[in-house]
């Protein structure tokens, strides 16, 4: 990896330039503590910081443990450590500004989220050569009392009409969101004294150690499995602001160990279908979404629904449907190809799955009717239909998960299916 080549600033207090530094890493999500600024500025005494290279390695060599940290790492340490032009080009990216006609440089992988990590108030130290303003702000002071909660309209709030601010604060929520399920019973028993069938052949292995004399009734009860999850996204333009904030909660799920599921497999479709399975398990939500974006080249063009679950359904419900699985599936419905083959395609998702879950942000809208093709097309062949627009509304996924007699909208649309 080249490191960025950039003056060392000289000023006399780089332990506190070192403490402010880790505090940024901190807010950038490197998991960074006192031990470990302690542990940097030993390193950076012991080795110097006379050359560039020197001085960036020692300091990566103390707060990047994973490979996923290495692209923060070294954004937060361009931003920091004094790069005026590359600061500039990120607070522009931070900015609401009209595109012009020239191409804009796009940002890398978390880039954003190191700039965020700088600008909210964890600035490094002002140079000796400034001074700080000496006119006092005024404290304006704002009564609250009676407005609702923040975080409780941001919950209600639509993906489409968030600012660039509020899409920020709500991708932090998703990736606390967890999404439970319970465990499926097997055939296969195991060992349980409380378990309500004898086991036979155990009691009488234990008899024949006592010269056949049983003291002990051996029992067994049925083993429990984990399922699996498997997402199929709509990433076509109708859909791509919904999309986009579905993939963060899906990563979030993937990456949450002890939640329940035993694999999370992810697929994207527009115009052909995608798999990015081996992408969301990256820890670094912005590297895993942006290698994911690079393979799915078809991100907002068309929509062939058919198409992609007949895809699916031929090259990968044999490998990722057993034995249970849940599907999750979040488009809008909206297809131009013919609705009986998307149909049949349909049926035969939905015979394949435990469950099958549909998540459509048209369902936002009170007087939504199933009056577009695809989307009576698929009706009859989903679990569960539900709202998939706002935070609120993947919330309410555990609520399908955990109760089976849970199917959100579908009994109402379906009766206006039917009229």
């Amino acid at each position: 990896m080249e490191y960025p080549d950039l003056p060392l600033p000289e000023h006399p207090r780089l332990t506190e330039n070192l403490t402010h530094f880790a505090r940024a890493l901190r807010k950038a999500g490197l998991p960074v503590g006192p031990g470990r600024v302690l542990t940097a500025i030993e390193a950076v005494e012991a080795a110097g910081f006379s050359e560039r290279a020197d001085f960036y390695w020692t300091l990566h060599a103390v707060f990047v443990s994973r490979p996923e940290e290495r692209q923060v790492f070294n954004q937060v340490f361009r931003l920091f450590w004094r790069d005026p032009r590359y600061m500039e080009h990120m607070m522009s990216l931070m900015l609401p500004a009209i595109r012009g006609a020239q191409e804009e440089e796009k940002a890398a992988a978390a880039a954003k989220r190191a700039a965020e990590a700088l600008l909210d108030g964890a600035e490094a130290p002002l140079p000796p050569e400034r001074d700080a303003p000496d006119e006092e702000e005024k404290a304006i002071e704002i009564d609250a009392t009676q407005t609702a909660s923040g975080d409780e309209k941001l919950r209600q709030l639509d993906f489409e009409q968030m600012s660039a601010q509020e899409l920020a604060q709500a991708r932090r929520m998703l990736a606390r969101l967890s999404l439970p399920v319970k465990p499926l019973k097997t055939r296969r028993l195991t060992p349980d004294p409380l378990g309500r069938r004898a086991d036979w052949r155990r009691t009488l292995r234990h008899a024949v150690r006592t010269g056949g004399e049983v003291s002990q009734l051996a029992r067994r009860k049925p083993s429990t499995r984990w399922p699996a999850l498997v997402v199929l996204c709509d990433i076509s333009g109708s859909m791509a602001s919904y999309s986009r904030m579905v993939l963060h909660f899906v990563h979030a799920v993937a990456n949450r160990q002890g939640q329940g599921w035993a694999r999370v497999h992810a697929f994207t479709f527009g115009t052909r279908l995608t798999n990015i399975t081996r992408h969301l398990r990256t820890r670094d939500v912005d590297t895993a979404l942006n290698a994911a974006g690079r393979e799915a080249r078809d991100w907002q063009g068309g929509t062939r629904i058919g198409e992609s679950l007949h895809a699916f359904n031929r090259d990968w419900s044999r490998r990722v449907l057993g034995q249970g699985a849940v599907v999750l599936l979040i488009t809008d419905g909206l297809d131009r190809g013919d609705p009986a083959a998307l149909g049949r395609e349909m049926e035969r998702l939905h015979l394949s799955a435990k469950r099958l879950i549909w998540l459509n942000p048209l369902l936002r809208w009170d007087g939504f009717a199933p009056r577009a093709q695809g989307v009576r097309a698929m009706l009859p062949h989903v679990d569960v239909i539900r709202a998939g627009h706002s935070i609120a509304s993947l919330e309410a996924l555990a609520q399908a998960l955990s109760d089976p007699r849970d199917h959100g909208e579908k009994e109402r649309l379906a009766a206006l299916l039917s009229s």
